[in-house]
């Protein structure tokens, strides 16, 4: 776990001084941040990492990316398998092409910034803060808890719901153009899947429900991404597009099922295996 010394020399604390939970410029920056998850379900936190490291913060996205699963997939925006039985008008008998990797986990050194940030106990204590829980746990996941998203020069990452109900990520390389982050807040909820208005966004004809993101280097997302569409638009130019997910949830040993896991990886573990029939927090597909 990272030393709070440690990480204040890769956080700019003049801006969030995560060694100071109580005081008044980290509060005032978790009232911004509860304010826009609360309307929006999506909030920016501008420069979180110091600007003399955002070039080490690029390299070492770049010595992870050969890593990622490379396998354009079909699915669907729940990534449900593709032959579940569903209604015909249902948005999950949809196809989108799925052409973004993923560097696992077990791929991440442990000296990285990302990893150095992901793990810090003053870190977990801030997420959990903004999110307004008592507690925060890492997604357990021993692949999908901490990775970095490769999207490559005409690839994207297409329409999708988070398994997991919090996710934090950081760009660590934009595209060269396109790449622009797509949401839909709070399009669904607990309680109700509104399956015309996911249909709407899918088909092309909910764009008053998307809106959009430009985000830089060392920006830190806070996302409801279990009930907020959201998608990464295709990527143009010569250079792909890396973002790091960090992946929250407020119950502990939640891992992703054997089909996404397969489907994200190219390949699962025992833990997937073992909570395979596991019961989610809601009656939401996944």
């Amino acid at each position: 776990m990272a030393a709070l010394g440690v990480l204040d020399e890769i956080v700019d604390s003049a801006q969030y001084p995560l060694a100071d939970p109580e005081g008044a410029g980290l509060r005032a920056a978790v009232r911004r941040v509860r304010a826009e998850l609360d309307d929006s379900g999506c909030t920016v936190l501008p420069g979180f990492i110091r600007p003399e490291l955002i070039d080490a913060l690029r390299a070492q996205g770049e010595r992870m990316a050969p890593h990622a699963y490379y396998q354009v997939e079909r699915v669907n925006a729940y990534n449900i398998p593709l032959d579940t039985e569903l209604p015909q008008d249902h948005p999950g008998r949809i196809v989108l092409e799925r052409g973004n990797a993923f560097v696992p986990r077990d791929r991440i050194p442990a000296d990285a910034l990302i990893h150095q940030i992901y793990t810090a106990e003053s870190f977990q204590r801030f997420i959990a803060d903004c999110f307004g829980l008592s507690e925060l746990h890492e997604f357990a996941d021993p692949l999908a808890g901490l990775c970095l998203n490769v999207v490559a020069p005409g690839m994207s990452h297409p329409w999708h719901f988070d398994t997991n109900e919090f996710t934090v990520s950081m760009v660590t390389q934009p595209a060269e153009t396109g790449g622009i982050f797509e949401y839909c807040p709070n399009i669904r909820t607990p309680e109700a899947e509104n399956l015309d208005n996911v249909r709407a966004v899918l088909t092309g004809s909910g764009e008053r429900f998307v809106q959009r993101l430009q985000l830089c280097p060392g920006d830190l997302q806070l996302f409801r991404g279990r009930f907020s569409l959201h998608r990464v638009a295709p990527v143009d130019g010569a250079r792909q597009r890396h973002s790091a997910i960090f992946a929250f949830t407020d119950r502990p040993g939640m891992v992703g099922t054997v089909e996404r896991t397969r489907q994200l990886f190219g390949r699962v573990l025992p833990d997937h295996l073992a909570v395979a029939d596991a019961v989610r927090g809601d009656r939401l597909l996944d």
